[in-house]
C-alpha cells in the first residue's frame, strides 16, 4: 500500500526579484544626464522619494514596503552580486545593475558611483524601485532589446491606470493605458546581462506572449498587481485598485505556480514514482536569475517508522559557463548556457524516480 502525500513543496532558492538589464552602454538621456556632479537631493527632485508619496498614498506605500521591489538595492543578495559584478570585466559599466534595481540611474549615468555607495552602505536612503521609478514612465520603447523606459521629468505629471483621479496640488495625474499592459514590466523582466550575447538561450520569460493566459487577455498585472478594493489616495472613496505587494516568488501566488500528479508503480523489489509537473504560469519557471533562483522538486520516500529510505530531487533552472570554462551562477559572467531545465510557459513535464521497494513494511509514504 502506498500513500501519496502532496503537501506540494516547490522550493525556491534565494533570488533577487528585479533583474539587471542587458545593455552594456546606455546613451546619456534626459535633462540632467550631462551634469556630472549632481547631489542626491537633485536626483530626488526629479524622482521624489517614496516617503513623500506616503503622505497621500499610505495604503499603496505600506503594500510596496512589504514587497521585494522595496528592497531592490537593500538586500544582501544584491550587494553580494554587485560586488562580484564590479570585480568582473563587465564591471566597468557601473550603472548596469542599477538600470533595473534603481532605474532612475538611466537619467543620471554620471552618478552611478553614488548608487553603488548607497547600495553598499547596507541601509540606502536612495530609493531603488519605488513609486517614481514606475509612475514617471511615459512610454516603453519595445523597438530596443531589451525594451527601454522613457521618463517624463519636465513637469509634475504622474502616470497611472485611473481615469477619475482626484485633482491635487502635489502633481498632475494622467491616465495611461501602458499601466495596464505587460509592456510596462518588460524593460526589467525580459532579460538579464551576460558576458556574451546568449539571445534566446538566456531568455527569461520564454514564449509568454503566445501563452493561453495572454491569449485570454491576461497581462503581468493580472497576477502580480491583482485587483482589490481600497483607496488610491488617503480619504478617497474606495474603489477597485491595484495591489502593490507585487506577489510572485514570495506569497500565495507561488503556491499556485504548478500542479503535481503522482503515480506509483511497484514491481517486486523495484518501485517507480512518476510525477507530472504542470506549470500554471504563462512564463518560464523560474524567471529572474535562473542560475541561482532555482525551483526544486523534492521526493522523500518514508518507510517503516517514517524513516526516510530514499530521497531525490529535480532542479529547474540554468547552469552557466564563464569565459574560463568554469560553472557560474552569475548571469553577467555567462558566455554559454550549459544546462537549461527551466519549465517553459504552461509546460507539462513528467519526472520519473526509481528506487528499491522499501522492505519490512506493508506501506510507505511518497512525499513531494
Amino acid at each position: 500500500m502506498v500513500r501519496n502525500s502532496i503537501g506540494v513543496k516547490i522550493r525556491m532558492g534565494s533570488a533577487i526579484v528585479m533583474v539587471a538589464l542587458l545593455l552594456a552602454h546606455m546613451p546619456d538621456r534626459g535633462t540632467f544626464a550631462q551634469e556630472p556632479a549632481m547631489s542626491q537631493s537633485t536626483i530626488e527632485q526629479a524622482f521624489p522619494t517614496s516617503s513623500k508619496c506616503k503622505r497621500c498614498h499610505e495604503r499603496v506605500f505600506e503594500e510596496w514596503e512589504t514587497s521585494p521591489l522595496s528592497r531592490s538595492i537593500h538586500s544582501p543578495a544584491f550587494r553580494t552580486s554587485l560586488d562580484a559584478f564590479l570585480s568582473s570585466p563587465a564591471g566597468k559599466d557601473k550603472g548596469l545593475c542599477f538600470r533595473c534595481h534603481a532605474p532612475h540611474v538611466r537619467e543620471f549615468p554620471d552618478q552611478a558611483q553614488l548608487f553603488i555607495d548607497q547600495a553598499k552602505s547596507g541601509d540606502p536612503s536612495l530609493d531603488g524601485v519605488a513609486c517614481a521609478q514606475c509612475h514617471l514612465i511615459k512610454q516603453v520603447d519595445r523597438t530596443k532589446q531589451p525594451p527601454e523606459p522613457e521618463y517624463e521629468l519636465e513637469n509634475r505629471t504622474i502616470y497611472g491606470p485611473y481615469k477619475d483621479s482626484v485633482q491635487n496640488r502635489a502633481h498632475q495625474s494622467v491616465e495611461l493605458g501602458l499601466f495596464q499592459k505587460s509592456d510596462l514590466c518588460l524593460n526589467c523582466h525580459q532579460s538579464v546581462p551576460s558576458a556574451a550575447a546568449l539571445g534566446k538561450a538566456n531568455d527569461l520569460l520564454g514564449n509568454w506572449d503566445k501563452s493561453k493566459a495572454v491569449k485570454s487577455g491576461k497581462e503581468c498585472q493580472t497576477c502580480h498587481m491583482p485587483e482589490q478594493v481600497g483607496e488610491s489616495a488617503n480619504g478617497e472613496k474606495k474603489r477597485k485598485v491595484a495591489n502593490h505587494t507585487f506577489p510572485g516568488r514570495i506569497g500565495k501566488l507561488r503556491q499556485g505556480a504548478a500542479k503535481l500528479e503522482v503515480h506509483t508503480k511497484i514491481e517486486g523489489e523495484k518501485t517507480t514514482v512518476a510525477v507530472k509537473v504542470q506549470s500554471l504560469v504563462p512564463h518560464n519557471l523560474p524567471t529572474t536569475h535562473p542560475a541561482w533562483a532555482t525551483v526544486a522538486l523534492d521526493l522523500d520516500i518514508k518507510g517503516k517508522n517514517l524513516k526516510t529510505v530514499f530521497t531525490d530531487k529535480r532542479v529547474y533552472g540554468r547552469v552557466y559557463q564563464d569565459a574560463k570554462g568554469q560553472k557560474t551562477i552569475f548571469d553577467f559572467e555567462a558566455v554559454k548556457v550549459l544546462e537549461d531545465t527551466v519549465l517553459k510557459p504552461e509546460e507539462s513535464r513528467v519526472e520519473t524516480f526509481t528506487f528499491p521497494t522499501p522492505k519490512d513494511t506493508k506501506t510507505f509514504d511518497v512525499e513531494l
